[in-house]
């Protein structure tokens, strides 16, 4: 099932889709200045192509990974002031 949502942060947007792959979700919100993905996708691919990138785990929603904390990121989303178990909600402040 595909979920697709924008939600307001401030006066931009975040896009957030969920769609189902293999029996799991795999889950992005993403901003103007970066993006935060689901466990599913890869943070070393996100590393190598330069990308503000956060991974959150455990998250199966678009409402829970709205709860998350920070994972892992790669070097531009700490440059941008981002770091681990940081929460999505401020990560979400930075890169909308």
């Amino acid at each position: 099932m595909l979920e697709h949502t924008k939600i307001k942060i401030g006066d931009r947007e975040i896009e957030a889709v969920s769609f189902g792959l293999n029996g799991r979700n795999l889950i992005v919100l993403r901003g103007s200045r970066g993006y935060v993905m689901c466990g599913y996708l890869n943070i070393e691919a996100a590393e190598k192509f330069g990308d503000a990138a956060v991974k959150i785990t455990g998250v199966s929603t678009i409402d829970e990974a709205l709860k998350a904390k920070v994972a892992d990121c790669t070097s531009r989303a700490g440059e941008m002031g981002i770091s681990a178990a940081q929460p999505i909600q401020d990560v979400l402040k930075i890169i909308a």
